[in-house]
């Protein structure tokens, strides 16, 4: 295993405001959501580093257009030159996280300038896809033959195929919101928000009373488990994050979260919910690091039975604190192709930020549609 100070490193980290699908957010483009975002990682960068990095690309992820590079659009917009490129992801939910994956790669292969990776999604201004003008939600997750659900019905499957109730369902969104609220009232999301004067300047405030409203939500499905109460929030939404290189051209640019390891599996299309798990297992035997040595989990929290799926597949308590600590996409919305970077930007903000010793170990992760799981294996370095 290469040691810390020589892997690829996450230096800077921000998001904007998460807001659900046409609300505070839903007038703003994709470009519109990146631009501030790369400029304000490429901002925080200057002042470390003490000069402008040379950014050798702009990586994100994005799920549901408008199509084109918005990468490139974005980084033109923040004004980091025209000889900067960009390159879009889709991982569909894992986008983001697999584009910092990939920033990451680049420099572990050898490219030892710095790069801006992360993701956006505006749910709001997604265009209408079609054929022969007949529109369509989504492009298939399989081929013709295979079962391909949506994801909200593939949760409700899951829900039915691992036995998860309603009312443990519950329970796991109540325990994800009221940790939001509590995160908003310290003030643990200020330093990593880029606000959005005009638009969103914090994100959508959690449901209040969430015990009291979360009975009173009807299934999605007839005979169902899964409702709105205990399903995420389509938003809008965008994140990113500086990554330089370890070793001695960067030693003196600390702190920062080390990515020891990563990995991205199949699972059965069927079940897309569960890829996290084996995702962060592997991840975590690449490097060389057991569960329990893991300090904090970011894991998208889509529906909470995923949620929930995945978590007794490792073995791991649904009220473990270091789980989604300050909430996760039940509370504060799911931008999909952003939020595998926002779940990044949370570990940045929870270990680099919070003063989490050198050798500390955190974990992103998420499911995807078409049965896929992304996760990637940080460290403290300080």
């Amino acid at each position: 295993m290469t040691e810390s100070h020589a892997l690829p490193r996450i230096v800077a980290a921000r998001r904007t405001p998460i807001a659900t699908r046409g609300r505070a957010l839903g007038a703003l483009t994709v470009e519109q959501l990146a631009v501030p975002v790369v400029r304000a990682v490429h901002d925080d960068a200057t002042h470390l580093l003490g000069w402008p990095p040379v950014v050798a690309d702009v990586v994100l992820g994005n799920c549901m257009g408008p199509g084109g590079n918005p990468a490139r659009v974005a980084a033109l917009g923040a004004g980091l030159g025209f000889d900067v490129p960009g390159l879009t992801v889709d991982r569909q939910c894992g986008s983001g996280l697999a584009a910092i994956i990939e920033a990451s790669t680049a420099i572990s292969a050898g490219d030892t300038r710095p790069r801006i990776a992360g993701g956006v999604e505006s749910a709001s201004t997604a265009p209408t896809r079609s054929v022969d003008g007949i529109a369509y939600a989504r492009a298939p997750f399989a081929p013709a033959g295979w079962h391909d659900p949506d994801m909200t019905r593939a949760a409700e499957d899951l829900a039915e195929h691992d036995g998860i109730s309603r009312e443990r369902q519950d329970a796991y969104a109540a325990r994800s919101t009221h940790r939001a609220a509590s995160a908003v009232a310290a003030g643990r999301f200020t330093d990593e928000l880029v606000p959005l004067v005009g638009a969103a300047e914090h994100d959508e405030a959690p449901r209040s009373g969430i015990e009291r409203l979360l009975p009173r939500f009807t299934p999605l499905f007839t005979d169902g488990s899964l409702t709105a109460g205990n399903t995420c929030r389509v938003s809008d939404g965008a994140a990113a994050v500086l990554v330089v290189p370890g070793g001695v051209a960067h030693a003196g640019v600390s702190p920062g979260l080390a990515v020891r390891a990563h990995a991205v599996v199949g699972c059965d299309p069927a079940l897309p919910g569960i890829g996290a798990a084996p995702a962060i297992l592997d991840a975590l035997d690449r490097a060389g690091v057991d569960l329990a040595q893991v300090a904090a989990f970011e894991i998208v929290e889509a529906f909470a039975a995923q949620t929930l799926a995945v978590l007794d597949r490792l073995g791991v308590a649904e009220d473990d604190e270091r789980l989604c600590a300050d909430g996760g996409a039940l509370a504060l919305g799911h931008p999909w192709g952003a939020s595998g970077a926002v779940a990044v930007v949370r570990l940045f903000s929870r270990l680099v930020r919070g003063g989490a010793p050198a050798g500390t170990i955190g974990v992103a992760a998420a499911s995807v549609g078409g049965g896929l799981g992304v996760a990637a294996v940080f460290e403290v370095v300080r």
